[in-house]
């Protein structure tokens, strides 16, 4: 009996050994993801996706009014209309409150339709109907793109991330659900007189001081009209002119030369100066004075702007610039101050000015007139035969008065 005790316990014991290393794992030793976890990776996947979508095809081309524009949806936390109009700036409007943002950038002004209200100044009588047509038509289009844009870029990185058609699919139908969510919430947030009162940015900023208000111009609708189909009248004009320049071709080698002057103190003339070194790939800039109004160092700060502007800057000395004014800008990074002859060489070029001899904002000195001018010129004439004589040949010579560069 002792025996088969032992033995029955012996068996006992090697069961539970075997059993102990050769059963399935409980459950409580297997991972599983928590439900949150999983979720928050989905809500990931889909707003990555939708982003992406948006960015690859959520965009369209529309005409608006005399306009061409682009008109893109965005994500943002307090949604609204940002309308871009390059280079001059931007405005926006408080228009809706949803997680998405209506981008509208104007890409250019079309000569036909401009020239078509020239020739038919009644029909600017139904601008404000038809720009309000074609903001319609362009916004529909816009969502019917932006769609497809969000469940493809769901769908496609869902695929690429679970590897499993049914969780794509819920990325995608998720992201078309969020879409139709933040559509239904900016449409109920829709604020029509947000056009009444626009932030504007950049040279935009000057815009209610120049046109008036957006409340103004609806009071004085005939009023602004008028000027409206005067700027329309003119742009057209430019086109009309520039289409008939020859077509200008550039080989590499081509130097882009900015020549401003007579710029007195417009707080406007740096982002129009930047705006045009961006466009037009500049080289170097050349001003040929009268930055100033009366050359006082209290207007000094004005010249900071000049080290950022994107290209080397080349300054001479005009009559409303003092000697202060030139002693603060020699000091500035990126600037050249050429006097008396002086010549550099900026961005490849040779180039040699002289200052304006008189100053004449200052009225306790009276004015030499044209003879002082002259003598200012013909320093600068020897100058430039010193230059040519040593082997470097001025390609630019720069002065303020008409006098002196004759």
């Amino acid at each position: 009996m002792a025996a088969r005790a032992a033995l029955r316990t012996t068996y006992a014991r090697l069961l539970r050994h075997y059993r102990s290393h050769h059963s399935a794992p409980t459950p409580a030793l297997v991972h599983t993801p928590h439900p949150y976890a999983r979720a928050f990776g989905l809500v990931a996947v889909v707003l990555l996706g939708a982003w992406l979508g948006l960015l690859a095809v959520g965009s369209v081309r529309t005409p608006v009014g005399p306009m061409d524009t682009s008109m893109t949806l965005r994500p943002s936390l307090s949604g609204g209309t940002k309308i871009n109009v390059s280079p001059l700036g931007a405005l926006e409007l408080d228009s809706h409150t949803a997680p998405i943002r209506l981008d509208v950038d104007v890409d250019q002004l079309d000569p036909v339709r401009s020239q078509a209200l020239v020739q038919h100044p009644e029909r600017i009588t139904g601008l404000q109907d038809e720009i309000t047509q074609d903001v319609a038509d362009g916004t529909r289009e816009l969502a019917l793109r932006s769609c497809v844009a969000v469940v493809s870029g769901a769908t496609a990185l869902g695929l690429a991330v679970y590897r499993r058609p049914r969780r794509a699919l819920a990325a995608g139908g998720l992201a078309l659900a969020l879409l139709a969510a933040s559509g239904a919430s900016a449409y109920a947030t829709w604020n029509p007189k947000s056009v009444l009162e626009p932030r504007f940015s950049g040279l935009l900023s000057s815009a209610p001081s120049v046109v008036g208000n957006a409340r103004s111009i609806v009071t004085e609708f005939d009023v602004y009209q008028k000027e409206l189909a005067r700027l329309v009248t003119n742009v057209t004009k430019l086109y009309d002119a520039a289409s008939t320049l020859p077509t200008y071709q550039p080989d590499p080698g081509t130097m882009r030369v900015l020549h401003v002057s007579d710029i007195h103190l417009n707080p406007a003339a740096w982002e129009i100066i930047r705006s045009l070194v961006e466009q037009y790939r500049i080289d170097v800039i050349i001003d040929s004075g009268d930055t100033m109004d009366h050359g006082t160092a209290a207007e000094n700060g004005f010249l900071d702007p000049i080290s950022d502007l994107g290209a080397p800057y080349v300054w001479v000395r005009g009559n409303h610039d003092s000697r202060v004014t030139q002693r603060y800008l020699e000091r500035l990074r990126n600037v050249h101050v050429l006097d008396g002859g002086r010549a550099v060489t900026v961005a490849g070029l040779r180039v040699a000015g002289t200052g304006d001899p008189q100053f004449t904002p200052d009225r306790s000195v009276a004015p030499a007139g044209d003879d002082a001018e002259r003598a200012a010129g013909a320093r600068l004439a020897a100058a430039l035969g010193a230059e040519a004589r040593a082997g470097r040949p001025v390609d630019i010579a720069v002065a303020h008065n008409p006098v002196a560069a004759q």
